[in-house]
């Protein structure tokens, strides 16, 4: 369907269910509300977004948030919630999203979510809130579920669009001070904290721009700058503090800012931004990159504005990127959108096994992606400039289940074969850097770099808590988020002792 007739079709639903309404003094049944269909998103046309920086899903109009919000059963033990990590009470904002109270919607979501219109866009909701949802197993599908990232998302833009964002009250001044280390969702949602608690509080920040990956992993397609930025500029109205390009380890230690800075507690959100390679031969040629670089360069410094761009991006006709993740997604499609003719996604297993969401999968085909199942990179090949000039893969098939429940992949001798490319993206996950626990004595790490911490989010360190991919290694932006809301309330709890 066109975006046009997915737009009368919601206008003849939401009609439809008026005259239900109507008919049946206010209420719906359960029957009434499994025949409802669900809302399809609206998105702009693959062949011209391929080769534009233009938000890809153009949200819901009123008239779907309505239908969609129709179809939740508002169930007396609403399952929902225990699939989202930071417990928004999601019937009761879906319930005023049906009344078309979507300010009321809005704030009920913002009393345990910072960021809706980012969570709303970028949570993989299928494997949560939606993974739970009665109505996906009704249909046995969380695909089928009810939509809720895309109701959050919706309400979110809304408040914005209209002028209704209202800052948080804060208590009055406190006089401690807080240090967040790393303006990311889990940074953020503790400075948001901290701040409405009373304390003063400052984010340091290694880039030159705050939002974490939020700014210079996920593309720009996915999720628009300025609405991360809007985000940043409301905490700055309630009194937080940003020090950019401020590298903690190396600018000042964590004990520097605990000390001679004066702060009280400080807590770390660093993220998880030390990528990991296949360690093959030729992974040192002219033309690899890890996706952390590539997006990074992309998106942060603005790579795909030739006139205006604060780095120039490597120029490649041919890309093959390495993994299946959405990380591997994003740098597939964004490789398009710099200029690349073609895009191959190598995988060692099958699309069954990918970890990619399938809305993101679908949305690279449609984009015309191309994917190499049940292959995998031994070598990366040069010319005599050093530069990639191709990748040899050896060919698998699928064993017995791995520990995680998927089918191990198994190489199948003799079958090596040459793949042409002009460029590599790695995209295999990223590990901890090792800078702020290396220059922090007695700030305590597992063997992978994680930072340890107790149910409260502390670390061995005294004044110390951490959350997010620091702590988790590579996650989703909600789960920081959830760890970054237990942190704050251990910080504000220690601070009123």
């Amino acid at each position: 369907m066109t975006n046009e007739q997915l737009a009368e079709n919601a206008v003849k639903e939401y009609n439809k269910i008026k005259d239900l309404l109507a008919a049946n003094g206010g209420k719906l049944t359960a029957k009434d509300r499994n025949a409802i269909p669900q809302m399809e998103m609206p998105s702009r046309d693959p062949k011209k977004r391929a080769r534009e920086m233009g938000e890809v899903a153009l949200g819901y109009t009123k008239e779907m948030a309505v239908v969609e919000a129709n179809r939740c059963l508002q169930c007396a033990k609403p399952f929902c919630m225990e699939g989202c990590p930071v417990n928004i009470n999601i019937p009761a904002f879906i319930k005023e999203i049906a009344n078309e109270n979507f300010k009321g919607a809005v704030d009920i979501i913002k009393q345990t979510s910072l960021l809706p219109a980012i969570c709303g866009r970028v949570c993989p909701q299928e494997k949560q809130c939606q993974g739970k949802c009665t109505v996906g197993k009704v249909f046995k599908s969380a695909e089928k579920a009810v939509s809720i990232g895309r109701l959050e998302r919706f309400v979110a833009d809304w408040e914005r669009e209209n002028g209704k964002v209202a800052l948080p009250e804060c208590a009055p001044a406190t006089g401690k001070k807080v240090a967040i280390i790393g303006a990311g969702p889990a940074g953020l949602t503790v400075a948001a904290d901290c701040a409405r608690a009373g304390h003063e509080v400052t984010v340091f920040e290694a880039f030159h721009k705050a939002g974490g990956v939020m700014m210079y992993g996920i593309p720009e397609f996915r999720l628009p700058k300025a609405i991360v930025q809007a985000e940043i500029d409301n905490l700055k109205k309630i009194g937080v503090k940003f020090e950019l390009n401020f590298l903690v380890g190396r600018t000042n230690t964590l004990e520097q800012i605990l000390t001679e800075k004066g702060f009280d507690a400080a807590f770390v959100g660093t993220g998880a931004g030390l990528p990991k390679f296949l360690n093959i031969p030729g992974e040192n040629l002219i033309g690899v990159f890890s996706a952390n670089e590539y997006l990074t360069r992309a998106n942060l410094m603005k790579g795909y504005d030739k006139e205006h761009a604060a780095t120039p991006v490597y120029e490649a006709k041919h890309v093959v990127v390495c993994g299946a993740g959405n990380v591997a997604m994003d740098a597939a499609r964004m490789a398009l959108r710099l200029g690349a003719e073609t895009v191959d996604v190598v995988y060692r297993r099958t699309r069954n096994e990918m970890p990619a969401r399938l809305e993101e999968i679908a949305h690279a085909e449609e984009e015309g992606i191309k994917f190499r199942f049940l292959e995998n990179p031994v070598e990366v090949l040069g010319n005599e400039e050093g530069k990639v000039r191709g990748v040899r893969c050896l060919s698998y098939e699928l064993g017995e289940p791995d520990a995680s429940g998927r089918r191990s992949p198994v190489a199948i001798p003799g079958s090596e074969h040459d793949v042409e490319c002009d460029a590599m993206i790695v995209a295999l996950g990223n590990g901890s850097n090792p800078l702020l626990v290396k220059t922090t004595p007695g700030l305590n790490a597992d063997k992978k770099g994680h930072i340890t911490v107790d149910e409260k989010q502390a670390t061995s360190h005294t004044k110390v808590w951490a959350g997010g991919d620091i702590v988790l290694g590579a996650a989703t932006v909600i789960l920081a988020m959830g760890e970054g809301r237990k942190a704050a309330e251990a910080i504000n709890e220690y601070l009123a002792g």
